[in-house]
C-alpha cells in the first residue's frame, strides 16, 4: 500500500506534489520522495521518514520544473532499505526516466530472473524496479512508451497503479483489473493523477474521474490523452480500500468512502443488535462505521477513545513490537465517558488481534463495564498477495478460529463481523468486480497454491483519445 501522484502544471509542481503527498500520508509512512524534470535534467529528493521530516522549504524550492512525480511508501515487496525509496530514477539513452508504483507483483521473482538473464542488474529489492526494467528494455527496442506499457500489461501479474515520467511527459496506467486506485484531476494550469481524490482536494484541483482498469493516461504541456489498452469482463478493486486504506473523504471508483463505511455501520446493527449505552469508534477509520451503527440503533454516539494525532497508523507499522508499543501512545480512553458503561466499540477490521485486545483491555482498565466489539469487515482468514500487509495465515487471528474463539482471544463481551454480503452491498459494487481474496481465499489473479477466479482480459488495438471521456 503506497500513495503516488504525478503533476504537469506550468505554474510549477514541487509544492503541489508535496501537498498531494501530505494528503496521501495515510497510505505509507516509511519513506517519501519527489522527482521533477526541468531543462533536460531531474531534480530529486527522497528519504526515509514522514513527509514533514523528509522535506523542507529549501529542498522544495530546489525541485525545479513543471512536471514531476511523488511517492509515499509502505513496503509490501522489498525490505525497509534506503535504496527502495521511490521515485526510482534513471538515465536512458539520453532521456531522463522516473517511476513510482503502488501495488504488488506476484510474479516478481520470475521476472527478476528473466531480466537478469538479459543482463539487467537490479539495485533494489522492490518490484517497482522490475516494472522499470520492462519499460526500459522496450524503450531501447521500439522507442515507444506506449508499446512499453502494453508489454507491462502483458507481462505483469498482480496489482499495480504506476506513474512514470519520461523527460517532461507523465504516463500513468492501472492494471487490467483495477485492483489499486488511481484518478485524474485538473489543476489550475495542467493535469494530475493520484492514488486518491483527496490529493486533488488538497490542491483545489477538480477530480475528473478514475483511471479505468487497463487504461494509459499521458500528460504533458500540451494537455492530456488516454488510451484503453485492455478490457476485462470483470474488475477486482481491493475491497479494503473502502474498509480501511482510503481516507474517509476520498471517492474511489465513483463511490464516497464515508458513505460506504456509514452503510457498513448500519449493516452491523441490523446483523447483530446489542443492548448498550453508547457507541464508540476506534479512531479514525472506525469513526464513520460507528456513526452508521449509532444512526441505525438509536444508541448515542460518544467518543470513548481519543487519538494522539502525532502517532501513525499502527496497522502499517512494519513490526509487531512497534504496533503494540504504539497503542497506548496512540489511544487514550475518556474515563468519564466509559466508566460503568456498556460500550459498543466499533473498528474497521481485526488482523492479528493484538491491537484489538490491547484496546479492549484499556477500555476495561478505565472503567467500561462491558465491551461489545463490532467489526466493519468479515474475518480476515487468508493472506493478501496484492499489496496489503496480511502476509501469512498463521499471523491472522481469524484463521482456523471460530468467532467465539476470537472473541475470547481479544477479551470482548461479544463480537460480530459484518457479513461478506453486507460489506459488498455497502460498497455499491458487484461482488464480481471486487477483490475479496483475504476474506474468501479466492483471488482474481493466478497465485501458486491458491484458488483463483481469473478474469478474461482482451487487448485493444486503437489510437489515443484526444480528449477525456467520462
Amino acid at each position: 500500500m503506497c500513495g503516488i501522484a504525478g503533476i504537469v502544471d506550468s505554474g510549477g509542481v514541487s509544492l503541489p506534489l508535496y501537498y498531494a503527498l501530505y494528503a496521501l500520508q495515510h497510505r505509507g509512512q516509511e519513506s517519501a520522495g519527489i522527482t521533477t524534470y526541468h531543462a533536460g535534467r531531474l531534480y530529486k529528493h527522497k528519504a526515509q521518514g514522514l513527509i514533514s521530516e523528509v522535506f523542507n522549504r529549501e529542498i522544495l524550492e530546489g525541485l525545479y520544473g513543471t512536471a514531476g512525480i511523488a511517492h509515499t511508501r509502505y513496503p509490501t515487496t522489498g525490505e525497509n532499505r534506503p535504496e527502495n525509496t521511490q521515485p526510482l530514477n534513471f538515465t536512458l539513452k539520453g532521456h531522463q526516466f522516473s517511476i513510482v508504483h503502488n501495488g504488488n507483483l506476484v510474479n516478481n521473482d520470475d521476472l527478476v530472473s528473466d531480466y537478469e538473464e538479459y543482463g539487467h542488474i537490479f539495485a533494489t529489492t522492490t518490484d517497482s524496479e522490475v516494472i522499470a526494467a520492462i519499460i526500459a528494455r522496450e524503450l531501447t527496442i521500439s522507442g515507444s512508451m506506449e508499446d512499453a506499457v502494453v508489454l507491462c500489461m502483458r507481462m505483469l501479474r498482480g496489482s499495480y497503479s504506476v506513474i512514470a515520467m519520461l523527460d517532461e511527459t507523465i504516463y500513468a496506467f492501472r492494471d487490467p483489473l483495477g485492483i489499486k486506485p488511481l484518478c485524474i484531476g485538473k489543476t489550475e494550469n495542467g493535469y494530475m493523477v493520484a492514488s486518491e481524490s483527496v490529493a486533488m482536494d488538497a490542491l483545489g484541483a477538480d477530480c475528473i474521474r478514475d483511471v479505468r482498469p487497463g487504461e494509459l493516461v499521458r500528460i504533458n504541456g500540451n494537455g492530456i490523452s488516454c488510451r484503453q489498452i485492455t478490457r476485462s469482463d470483470r474488475s477486482a478493486l481491493c475491497i479494503f480500500e473502502y474498509v480501511y486504506f482510503a481516507r474517509t473523504d476520498s471517492v474511489i471508483d465513483g463511490v464516497l468512502v464515508y458513505d460506504v463505511r456509514r452503510r457498513i455501520g448500519k449493516m452491523l446493527h441490523h446483523e447483530a443488535p446489542v443492548d448498550a449505552e453508547m457507541i464508540s469508534p476506534v479512531p479514525d477509520s472506525g469513526m464513520s462505521i460507528a456513526v452508521g451503527y449509532s444512526e441505525a440503533s438509536g444508541i448515542p454516539f460518544k467518543e470513548g477513545l481519543i487519538k494522539n494525532r502525532y502517532i501513525g497508523r499502527t496497522f502499517i507499522m512494519p513490526t509487531q513490537t512497534l504496533r503494540e508499543n504504539a497503542v497506548r501512545m496512540k489511544l487514550n480512553p475518556i474515563r468519564g465517558h466509559i466508566k460503568n458503561k456498556s460500550v459498543v466499540l466499533v473498528d474497521d477490521s481485526i488482523v492479528r488481534g493484538t491491537t484489538s485486545r490491547l484496546i479492549i483491555e484499556l477500555m476495561r482498565e478505565f472503567g467500561a463495564r462491558m465491551v461489545h466489539f463490532r467489526v466493519g469487515s468479515p474475518p480476515i482468514t487468508n493472506p493478501c498477495y496484492l499489496g496489503v500487509d496480511f502476509p501469512t495465515r498463521k499471523e491472522l487471528i481469524a484463521h482456523n478460529r471460530q468467532p467465539k474463539d476470537v472473541q475470547s482471544c481479544i477479551s470482548a463481551d461479544s463480537l460480530h463481523h459484518v457479513s461478506l454480503e453486507g460489506l459488498i452491498h455497502a460498497t455499491g459494487h458487484s461482488a464480481d468486480d471486487l477483490c475479496t481474496g483475504c476474506l474468501t481465499g479466492c483471488y482474481p489473479v493466478q497465485i501458486p497454491n491458491e484458488r483463483s477466479s481469473c478474469r478474461h482480459i482482451d487487448f485493444i488495438h486503437g489510437s489515443y483519445q484526444t480528449t477525456l471521456q467520462f
